[in-house]
């Protein structure tokens, strides 16, 4: 660790930080009000907008947004003539998934081996925190020199883009020279990467209708076709051999020409038994940053356990594409669909219906804000040169920010390295990287102000 003073001050904050992420971390906050209370959100909403008004932010408010959820707000004034600059996290996480292969309870922050465990650690609750240590370490050492605006959204797993269209509402509320989105992660620990490009994505279900009813398999099995294996024979198509995707009409041959994902570390980070293969073509990095990628999220159709000898007669499924940088997430829809409904086997009924849609992101990385942001991991990573990697995954705000802000910079940084298995059983954060990252955003934000 660097010893400038601001890391100094922000490694004799890390025990306050441990705590109040242990807080954080014990709201169940998923924002599926079906499956968990809204009180829960509810309440991280509140813990997050105590804690801003304790760190002297004005205008602090929870803002009702479209979607039913809370995303919280406040601006911390600087000194006169100052840049603003927009810190970015969301306080909603995902839904533990089975419980039971957690290690330790996914809301309860535990420490093992040197990471902090809980759901929403590193995914995005230790954004919250990492933006706080930022602040409280200039405060500490001359004051913050810009203007700071802090939003936290209460849905960005869902998707529903409630914060979004609250902002497309409310042009002025967000507006900032620099936006810092805290929602990414570097490449490997220790490795200080700005994320460059993430892909968008859409949501479509097909829907396959063949029979008016359930048949007995002995009885019409052979010639009454199958709503199930109709829906399978479809959502096959969607790949080649090697296992790439293939939708009609959707280039997947682009190269991705910065950082590379070696395959061995891939193969280790993704946790790929032994002897099975990987899918696709060309490099790693090709794979998952710049071509698209189709996934099969979920499959209507009876379970193993009470299955009857019956031929199927209706299937759904719900198919995620991965749009890369350059193509129109509204364009690829369409592609998925009209690729769904023409590989659908012997004149099957069948139906595609969007349930979401997010536009992929590119970064200006030539920016002013890039460089001041290089400056300061090199400090924070004494001996590392900040890298450019892409991302996945999607940020559909990102999009919508750059289009109200159009001579905004965006930077993409985070707690969300490989090893902290975001959306898995057993999410963690390394304290390390949190303390890392909270002194690169805080020295950011000097060295900004005096670009």
């Amino acid at each position: 660790m660097s010893s400038h003073p601001v890391a100094g001050t922000v490694a004799s904050l890390m025990p306050r930080a441990k705590e109040e992420l242990a807080e954080l971390v014990a709201f169940r906050s998923v924002a599926d009000f079906d499956q968990f209370p809204r009180s829960e959100s509810e309440g991280a909403a509140r813990w997050i907008a105590d804690a801003l008004t304790a760190e002297g932010f004005q205008d602090v408010a929870l803002l009702d947004t479209p979607d039913g959820t809370q995303s919280v707000y406040g601006c911390l004034p600087g000194p006169p003539g100052a840049k603003t600059v927009l810190l970015y996290a969301h306080y909603d996480v995902q839904p533990p998934l089975d419980e039971a292969g957690w290690t330790t309870p996914p809301f309860e922050l535990t420490e093992r081996d040197g990471r902090w465990y809980g759901r929403g650690a590193a995914d995005c609750k230790g954004g919250v925190i990492m933006h706080l240590l930022a602040l409280r370490a200039l405060k500490a050492n001359g004051g913050v020199p810009v203007h700071v605006k802090v939003i936290a959204e209460g849905s960005e797993e869902m998707g529903t883009g409630g914060l979004e269209r609250y902002a497309e509402e409310h042009p002025e509320l967000l507006e900032a020279d620099t936006i810092v989105i805290g929602d990414a992660g570097n490449f490997r620990v220790g490795l200080p990467t700005v994320t460059s490009t993430l892909r968008g994505m859409t949501l479509v279900r097909v829907s396959v209708d063949t029979l008016a009813g359930n048949l007995h398999s002995g009885q019409f099995g052979g010639a009454a076709p199958d709503a199930l294996a109709a829906l399978i024979r479809a959502l096959d198509s969607l790949r080649a051999e090697d296992g790439s995707t293939t939708v009609d009409g959707l280039t997947a041959d682009t190269s991705w020409d910065g950082l590379q994902y070696d395959e061995q570390q891939f193969r280790r980070d993704a946790k790929v038994l032994d002897g099975v293969e990987l899918i696709g073509s060309g490099t790693v990095a090709d794979r998952i940053w710049a071509r698209p990628a189709v996934t099969v999220l979920g499959i209507d159709c009876p379970p193993v356990v009470g299955a009857t000898p019956s031929v199927q007669a209706s299937a759904r499924a719900l198919v995620s594409l991965r749009v890369p940088p350059g193509v129109d997430a509204a364009e690829a829809t369409k592609l998925l669909q009209a690729h769904l409904e023409a590989h659908t086997p012997w004149g099957a009924r069948v139906s595609t219906e969007q349930i979401g849609q997010g536009q992929a992101f590119r970064a200006d990385t030539s920016s002013p804000a890039y460089q001041a942001m290089a400056d300061a991991m090199a400090v924070a990573y004494p001996g590392q040169e900040m890298q450019y990697a892409g991302q996945g995954g999607s940020i559909p705000l990102c999009n919508t920010l750059a289009a109200l802000y159009p001579r905004a910079e965006i930077l993409l940084i985070g707690l969300s390295e490989p090893e902290a298995q975001i959306h898995a059983v057993n999410e963690s954060v390394s304290p390390e990287e949190l303390e890392r990252l909270s002194v690169a955003e805080a020295l950011f934000l000097r060295n900004y102000a005096a670009s």
